[in-house]
């Protein structure tokens, strides 16, 4: 049986499709389309309508449109929070969102506040060791490393590791974006320590993970490439002076 929003949701489905290619302006005029008639059809507060709202706000943070992106943020966050509380997934999710979004926008505060708010709240909504704790401890951790906070960043990324590691298994961990990010950026803290065998040790686990997933000429592969040759190339230099 087709509803009455049946089209609201083939507009939806295709955001999403244009989303994932690329095309993010194909994707907003979807988007805006399913948005305007599952307002119309179900209502302002349906969760359709800020599931909509809420892909809105990403797709504008892809964009670049930061304020825009905040608008949706909030305004799906305050829906949520009316349908289903504070403590629902839904919820918690665009919390998530808008501690990366206010991190980007530069309130360091804020996105701390909404970091922790999402990570109590999904280690009490789903366990310490999902998938989507992990990944809000690892946003944490990258704010905490962004402020200067090494050793804090440190206690969120080791853990988050090791978390993903029991998550998805051993095997297929060496290719999970997530893991192979937070390896990354192991490397990056353990390089701004000074360790830089530690580091290059990390950057070389993610760029072999980013090899058998993406292939060798990705962007993550290449960027990892250049921080290893830059991490050779300091210690080559430090060698020579120690030896001069």
């Amino acid at each position: 049986m087709v509803t009455d929003y049946g089209m609201e949701w083939e507009l939806y489905n295709l955001g999403i499709l244009y989303t994932d290619q690329g095309k993010l302006d194909e994707a907003e005029k979807m988007y805006q389309r399913a948005l305007l008639g599952y307002e119309k059809a179900l209502g302002p507060d349906h969760t359709s309508t800020l599931s909509t709202v809420n892909n809105l706000g990403n797709l504008y943070a892809d964009q670049g449109k930061l304020d825009e992106a905040e608008k949706m943020y909030q305004r799906a966050l305050q829906g949520y929070e009316k349908a289903w509380g504070p403590d629902h997934t839904l919820t918690l999710n665009t919390v998530h969102n808008l501690g990366i979004l206010y991190a980007d926008l530069g309130k360091l505060d804020e996105a701390e506040k909404m970091f922790q708010r999402a990570l109590q709240g999904t280690e009490n909504a789903l366990g310490p060791d999902h998938p989507t704790t992990l990944n809000t401890v690892v946003g944490l951790g990258a704010l905490y490393q962004y402020r200067g906070r090494l050793d804090d960043a440190e206690k969120m990324y080791q853990p988050a590791l090791q978390g993903y590691e029991q998550a998805v298994g051993l095997e297929n961990v060496t290719r999970y974006q997530p893991a192979l990010m937070t390896t990354s950026n192991l490397g990056d803290l353990f390089a701004a320590q000074g360790h830089v065998d530690k580091a290059k040790e990390m950057y070389t686990r993610a760029c072999t993970g980013y090899r058998a997933l993406l292939g060798p000429s990705s962007d993550q592969c290449q960027h990892l490439e250049t921080k290893i040759a830059s991490l050779d190339l300091t210690q080559g230099i430090f060698l020579s002076l120690l030896l001069t």
